[in-house]
C-alpha cells in the first residue's frame, strides 16, 4: 500500500480535525471501557486483572493490553487518551473504505464512502466513547483496503485480522474465511493446494491467546464465552436463533439508520445487476461473514446487540457510496442522466426526512453533554473531602453496576472498595444517590434489577451533594 503525495496532505488533515474534535468534545469513555482501563492499570501493576467481579463486561485482551498502556503513559487522564485512539480509529476505518470503495468502483463512490463513515451518527458516537469496537474496526478495514488492492495479499491481511480478533471475536470467523480464500486455488504447476500453515497458525492464535487469557486470569478457558452468555440472561437481552433475523433489521437500522441502509440496498441491487467490481468479494464478504458471525451468536445463546454486527453496517457503505456516486464514474448517456437524477431524489428526500425527523445530530450533541455532565458531577463528589474521609469508614456503593468502573478509575481505587448495591446492601462507608430524574433512569436503573436500590441505606446521614449527585455516609 503506497500514498501519493495528495493523499499524505489529506490524512494530515484529516488526523488534525480529529485532534480539534477531541480536544472540542471532552468526552469520555463507556462502562466497558472504563473496566479496561481499570484491569490494565491491575495488569501493569503486576496483579490479576478482576475480569469476574460483579456484572463486569467482556473483557477483551489486546484492549486491556492498550488500556493500560495508556494508564501507565497517560496516568489519570488515560480515559481521554482512549477516546482519542477510538476517533483515530475511525478516521483510519474511513479511509480504509476510500480505499476499497476506490478499487471497487472508483475515487468519487470511494470518498463519499469514506465520507459515510466519518458521519454516521452511531461510529461518531461510538468513537466519542471510545469503544473497542472502532479500533477492531479500524483493523478490520485496513486489512480489507490491503486485500482490496493485491487479491490474496496474505501475510498482512491475516497479522490485522490476529490483531482484531484479540479485540473481538467476530474476526476469527474472519480469518478462518480469509484463510480459505487463500488456500483455496491450486498451484498451477503441480495442481496441489498449499496449507498455508503460517497463515493458519496465525488464524488460531487468536482464539488461543484469548483462552489462554481466561484461564490465567480466572481459571476457566471459556470464560468469555459463559459469562457474556449468563450476563446476556441475566440482563434480558435478545438472545437465540429465532430472534436473528429481526435483531438484523434492527441492528442494521440502529447503525446506519433506514435511510442509509436503504441506499446500501439499493446499491446492492445495482451491482447484482450491472455485475461490475472485481474486488466485489472484500465488501461482499464482509458482510456475509458478519452476517454469519451474528447468527452463531444466536446459535450459543449471546447476546444480539447492534454492536456486533458493525462489519456488515460498515461493510454496506461501501454499497451505499456505490448507490450515491457510481454515476460519477459513468461515460455521459442516459444511463449516467437517470442514475444522478435518482440521486438528486434521493438526497433531497433524505434531507427532508432528516429536517422532519428532528436534529440527529443536536441529538447526539446532548448526549455526549449528558455524560460529560454526569462524569464532572462524579469527579466533584468523589473529590470531596468529606467524601474522601468518610470512604475510610467502608466502601463506596452505588445503586448498582452503572457507574462502578468510572468511579474505581476516577478515585484510583482498588478492586473490592467500590460496590453495587444491587449486589450487596452496606453497614457503612459512603453511598451515591442520583437525584436527578434524567441521572435516575440511566444510572439509578439498570436491566435485570427490579428493586430500587437508588436511595441512602438505612442510619447513612448526607455529607455533599454535587450537581445530580448526593453522598450518605455511616462510620458507626
Amino acid at each position: 500500500m503506497t500514498l501519493s503525495r495528495r493523499e499524505l496532505v489529506v490524512v494530515a488533515l484529516v488526523a488534525l480535525l480529529v485532534l480539534a474534535l477531541w480536544l472540542l468534545s471532552d468526552s469520555y469513555p463507556s462502562y466497558d471501557a472504563y473496566y479496561h482501563l481499570v484491569w490494565g492499570r491491575e495488569l501493569f501493576a503486576g496483579q490479576i486483572p478482576s475480569i469476574d467481579v460483579y456484572q463486569a463486561p467482556t473483557a477483551h485482551p489486546l484492549y486491556l493490553l492498550l488500556s493500560g498502556f495508556l494508564a501507565t503513559v497517560f496516568g489519570s487522564q488515560a480515559d481521554r487518551a482512549i477516546v482519542l485512539v477510538a476517533m483515530i480509529s475511525l478516521a483510519l476505518c474511513g479511509w480504509s473504505l476510500w480505499r476499497v470503495g476506490r478499487v471497487m468502483y472508483g475515487t468519487w463512490p470511494g470518498l463519499v464512502a469514506a465520507l459515510l463513515t466519518g458521519s454516521t451518527i452511531t461510529l461518531l458516537i461510538y468513537a466519542a466513547r471510545g469503544f473497542v469496537d472502532m479500533p477492531f474496526l479500524a483493523l478490520v478495514f485496513l486489512a480489507a483496503a490491503l486485500e482490496a488492492e493485491r487479491r490474496r495479499c496474505g501475510l498482512s491481511v491475516m497479522l490485522l485480522l490476529a490483531a482484531a480478533g484479540l479485540l473481538r471475536p467476530e474476526a476469527w470467523l474472519l480469518a478462518g474465511a480469509y484463510w480459505l480464500w487463500c488456500v483455496w486455488p491450486p498451484d498451477p504447476q503441480s495442481g496441489r493446494r498449499s496449507p498455508h500453515l503460517g497463515l493458519l497458525g496465525l488464524v488460531i492464535a487468536a482464539p488461543l491467546v484469548w483462552i489462554l487469557f481466561d484461564w490465567w486470569a480466572v481459571g476457566e478457558p471459556l470464560y468469555a464465552l459463559t459469562a457474556t452468555s449468563s450476563l446476556a440472561e441475566q440482563l434480558g437481552r435478545t438472545r437465540g436463533l429465532a430472534n436473528v433475523p429481526e435483531a438484523i433489521l434492527d441492528a442494521l437500522i440502529w447503525v446506519l439508520r433506514a435511510p442509509l441502509l436503504a441506499l446500501a440496498l439499493a446499491g446492492v441491487v445495482i451491482e447484482a445487476i450491472r455485475r461490475r467490481a472485481v474486488s466485489l468479494y472484500v465488501a461482499g464478504g464482509l458482510v456475509v461473514v458478519g452476517i454469519a458471525t451474528f447468527v452463531l451468536l444466536g446459535v450459543f445463546g449471546l447476546s444480539l446487540l447492534p454492536r456486533y454486527l458493525t462489519i456488515t453496517a460498515v461493510g454496506l457503505l461501501i454499497f451505499a457510496a456505490y448507490a450515491l456516486a457510481g454515476w460519477v464514474e459513468l461515460p455521459s448517456g442516459k444511463l449516467r442522466r437517470g442514475w444522478a437524477a435518482a440521486v438528486t431524489v434521493c438526497v433531497i428526500a433524505g434531507l427532508a426526512l432528516t429536517l422532519a425527523r428532528g436534529d440527529v445530530s443536536g441529538r447526539a450533541n446532548d448526549e455526549l453533554a449528558f455524560v460529560k455532565g454526569v462524569h464532572n458531577d462524579l469527579v466533584a463528589t468523589l473529590t470531596d473531602p468529606a467524601v474522601i474521609e468518610a470512604r475510610r469508614c467502608g466502601p463506596l456503593t452505588l445503586p448498582n453496576f452503572s457507574l462502578v468502573p468510572d468511579s474505581l478509575w476516577i478515585g484510583d481505587s482498588l478492586d473490592g472498595s467500590v460496590l453495587s448495591r444491587s449486589d450487596r446492601q452496606p453497614s457503612r462507608g459512603v453511598a451515591l444517590v442520583f437525584v436527578d430524574p434524567e441521572v435516575h433512569k440511566r444510572y439509578g436503573t439498570a436491566a435485570g434489577i427490579e428493586t430500587d436500590t437508588d436511595r441512602p441505606p438505612v442510619r447513612f446521614k448526607p455529607i455533599a451533594r454535587h450537581g445530580r449527585i448526593s453522598a450518605w455516609a455511616y462510620c458507626g
